[in-house]
């Protein structure tokens, strides 16, 4: 459930919900100033870094799913750009360089408002540690990686494809939905 809101940011005036002019949906209206407050999903962009056969993973240090393994991945930042926001992200939770390849993943997850972005990425070196919402940064082989411990059911529909598109030679975009649990 989306909690409502019940005040104005721009104003401070109480809020009410309804179809504003020229829209079909009903949204939190300001009658005091006119703002409109919509609410929109937000994305979360990361990468799928290789190095040889091996992917690079990181523990969780923070909740949600603390302790368990995901791609480095978060929240876009205003004014950043997704490519920008993935090797951001990728940098804050591994110290890893990569370059960027392709787009490889974009999972709609509209039961929780998000869209997660994963470009296939390059590992330029292995000098990588974990960054301050990171317990632990590893290389993993496909046999290897811990699948009951990934934290997302985003991460592991990536990793899947990832493995079976590198068995098959040929790596596309994957476009998924996940629905709620």
């Amino acid at each position: 459930m989306i909690p409502p809101i019940n005040y104005c940011s721009a104003c401070g005036a109480a809020i009410a919900v309804r179809v504003p002019a020229g829209d079909s949906r009903p949204r939190h209206v300001c009658d005091a100033c006119g703002t409109v407050h919509y609410r929109n999903p937000l994305v979360v962009a990361g990468t799928l870094p290789v190095w040889q056969d091996q992917v690079l993973l990181c523990r969780r240090a923070i909740e949600p799913q603390a302790g368990l393994w995901t791609l480095p991945a978060g929240f876009m930042e205003v004014r950043e750009t997704v490519a920008e926001a993935a090797l951001r992200e990728t940098d804050e939770e591994t110290g890893a360089k990569v370059e960027l390849e392709d787009l490889y993943c974009m999972v709609s997850v509209p039961h929780i408002s998000q869209v997660h972005v994963i470009f296939r990425a390059r590992l330029v070196g292995l000098e990588f540690s974990p960054g301050e919402e990171t317990a632990e940064v590893a290389l993993f082989r496909e046999a290897e990686v811990p699948w009951e411990q990934i934290a997302f059911r985003s991460i592991t529909l990536a990793l899947r494809h990832f493995f079976a598109d590198r068995r098959a030679g040929q790596f596309i975009l994957h476009t998924d939905d996940i629905p709620a649990p």
